[in-house]
C-alpha cells in the first residue's frame, strides 16, 4: 500500500502505526483520547497551515519510511 495525501488518518494509523510518531514530530496531532482524528492527511495538514509542497514532502517521507 502506498500512502497519499487522501489517506484517512484512521487508515494511516491502522496500517502504519509508526506514522503517529512521525506526524507528532511535525506538530500534527493524529490521536485524541486513543482514537484517530477524523479526516484525511491533507485536511489535517491544511488545518495546521502546511502548504501543498510541505504536505507532499510528508507523503514522500512516509512512503520512504515504508520502504525501509
Amino acid at each position: 500500500m502506498k500512502i497519499d495525501k487522501e489517506i484517512t488518518i484512521e487508515d494511516l494509523v491502522d496500517e502504519f502505526p509508526f506514522s503517529v510518531n512521525f506526524l507528532s514530530k511535525k506538530g500534527i496531532k493524529c490521536i485524541a483520547c486513543g482514537e484517530p482524528i477524523w479526516g484525511t492527511l491533507e485536511e489535517v495538514c491544511i488545518e495546521k497551515k502546511f502548504s501543498q509542497e510541505e504536505i507532499q514532502e510528508f507523503v514522500t517521507e512516509l512512503n520512504d519510511l515504508i520502504k525501509n
